[in-house]
């Protein structure tokens, strides 16, 4: 599953979809006769749209009234702007769960309140977070399909070399670690880096970092917290050991490390020793890199009470307000959200985490110990997620604006600066946060 930080479009499009929306989708009535076919549009591609549509054709076997179209590949900016011409497809499923907000409140994604309850389905059916970031204020526009949960992974025959016996478990150790890990030729260049800390590279954002510090994003009252402790100790460390490496020297490795979702990318190859991912990274080596000796850990914490904790997001699947065939499409979004078959298959294929109670303790889940290791930060009870807003990412996208100057050294005043950003997302959010995160 890729995980590349997709930021919302701009509300007022969604607004203006919902406004626009046709209200004459047709509805096949029960008991009518024949196929209807439905399309569904996907983020994934190549190998992990082969598996969505391996999972979609044992759907068609049992609603044999039913075929899918599905068509992969496909952004947020396109689902939005095909809600906005009214040409939708029946069903849409999002790598984002930071946009839930947005269509929630637009209205642009449709209640399914009214399906689950008269299928006798409840979100207690998923794990609290999933269940979080599927809703706002009170309406569920979405379910999860999967999660991604985030770690730590290591190269052990680097460890070995260095004579590092297990992956740290506190920040002290992470930077130590780091140091000893690292190599550098006879220029002074970065040819393997032991853990890279430059925001915005690979899976290197904020928000994955936070539960390392147990930082949060918001208070109860919805506002900005961003000039608290925990923000402030993570942007200490952070930005003291881009120092160590040096910001230039950073800047080289990164623009030579490989794609993140190739075969080239840099953990796979070697060239980093310990790196923040997320659990969809275990099927990509075991199809780039079988080679690879590596293990998983929990990210490294600040106290001892939050290791075992992590960040968790995941995919969310809705049907536009302007789908054709909502009937038809309920179908297909309450199979991929909440069958405990089709969940498994969709985990041990995509290496990706399960989104019901259900199947996340099925014994349908072939056992995988790099695997198991997400399996654990998922259920921790301090893992968390970042709140879910009317505005989308918005409020990250500002806080990143800020880091990447602080990391580039051309911001000085952590706490002034800080203050200044959470003025600036209250100011945007405007009490749309919906509250804090669970």
């Amino acid at each position: 599953m890729r995980r590349v930080a997709t930021f919302v479009a701009s509300v007022a499009v969604l607004a203006l979809a919902a406004t626009t929306a046709s209200a004459g989708a047709t509805v096949r009535p029960a008991g009518s006769t024949g196929t209807t076919t439905i399309t569904i549009w996907t983020g994934f591609t190549g190998r992990e749209l082969g598996i969505i549509k391996g999972v979609i054709s044992q759907f068609e076997k049992t609603h044999p009234t039913i075929a899918v179209k599905t068509v992969g590949g496909i952004s947020d900016d396109k689902i939005v702007a095909a809600i906005r011409s009214g040409t939708a497809p029946d069903v849409t499923q999002s790598f984002t769960a930071d946009n839930t907000g947005s269509f929630c409140s637009t209205g642009a994604w449709i209640d399914l309140g009214p399906y689950m309850k008269k299928d006798h389905l409840s979100a207690s059916m998923f794990p609290t977070a999933s269940a979080y970031y599927t809703q706002f204020k009170g309406t569920r526009c979405a379910l999860p399909m999967l999660a991604d949960v985030y770690g730590l992974y290591y190269n052990k025959a680097l460890f070995a070399k260095a004579g590092i016996a297990r992956p740290p478990r506190t920040i002290a150790e992470l930077t130590a670690d780091a140091k000893k890990l690292t190599q550098r030729d006879a220029s002074g260049k970065i040819t393997v880096i032991g853990f890279n800390p430059f925001l915005a590279w690979y899976e290197n954002a904020e928000s994955h970092f936070a539960p390392m510090w147990g930082a949060r994003w918001t208070n109860a009252e919805g506002r900005s917290t961003l000039n608290t402790p925990q923000w402030r100790a993570f942007l200490t460390w952070q930005k003291q050991l881009v120092d160590w490496y040096g910001y230039d020297n950073l800047v080289r490795f990164n623009a030579s490390a490989g794609d993140e979702f190739t075969a080239n990318n840099a953990f796979e190859r070697g060239k980093v020793a310990m790196i923040l991912d997320g659990e969809w990274r275990v099927a990509f080596i075991k199809a780039e890199h079988p080679e690879l000796k590596y293990g998983t850990a929990p990210l490294p914490t600040a106290s001892a009470k939050l290791f075992g904790s992590g960040y968790t997001t995941g995919n969310i699947i809705g049907i536009p307000k302007t789908a054709p065939h909502k009937a038809e499409a309920w179908q297909l979004v309450k199979y991929l959200a909440t069958s405990t078959k089709a969940e498994a298959t969709l985990s041990n294929e995509l290496r990706n985490v399960p989104t019901t109670k259900a199947a996340l303790h099925s014994k349908l889940i072939k056992p995988d110990r790099q695997f198991a290791t997400f399996l654990t930060i998922f259920a921790n009870p301090y893992t968390t997620t970042t709140p879910i807003t009317a505005a989308g990412a918005a409020y990250q996208e500002l806080f990143a604006s800020w880091t990447t100057k602080w990391q580039a050294g051309k911001e000085k005043n952590l706490a002034a600066g800080l203050a200044a950003v959470d003025k600036q997302i209250d100011d945007q959010l405007a009490n749309q946060t919906g509250g804090g995160v669970p």
